[in-house]
């Protein structure tokens, strides 16, 4: 395994973090595996790039694919932010476009309410 220039942190946004909140304890803690595992660098089809910037984190039970929308922050000095924006439940395994747009905006308005704050 390489070794990371900085720290990765996973941080859930408002949205994904109600979200969060909201599901089943054994996909919780599914997830919270899974933000483990990236944060000590290592790579697998629980975190899948999407396209452009997006990701997304990935788990399922028997009847559910629950999806966490994603992008990284790193422009940071001491460490590297993978940011949660939203996410949802569905029945196939198809992510709808809509959802990856919605993931999209939450990032520009991230970047943009952090280049205000310099």
């Amino acid at each position: 395994m390489r070794k990371l220039s900085k720290p990765i942190k996973v941080k859930l946004l408002d949205e994904a973090t109600s979200y969060f909140d909201e599901i089943d304890e054994k996909i919780k803690a599914k997830f919270f595996k899974s933000f483990e595992k990236v944060e000590s660098g290592h790579k697998g089809d629980w975190f899948k790039h999407l396209e452009d910037e997006i990701w997304e984190f990935r788990e399922r039970d028997s009847s559910k694919f629950y999806r966490i929308f994603a992008f990284w922050d790193s422009t940071l000095d001491k460490q590297t932010l993978i940011l949660g924006t939203h996410g949802l439940d569905k029945k196939t395994n198809k992510t709808p476009r809509h959802e990856i747009e919605k993931a999209k905006r939450s990032m520009n308005k991230y970047f943009e309410q952090k280049k205000d704050k310099i």
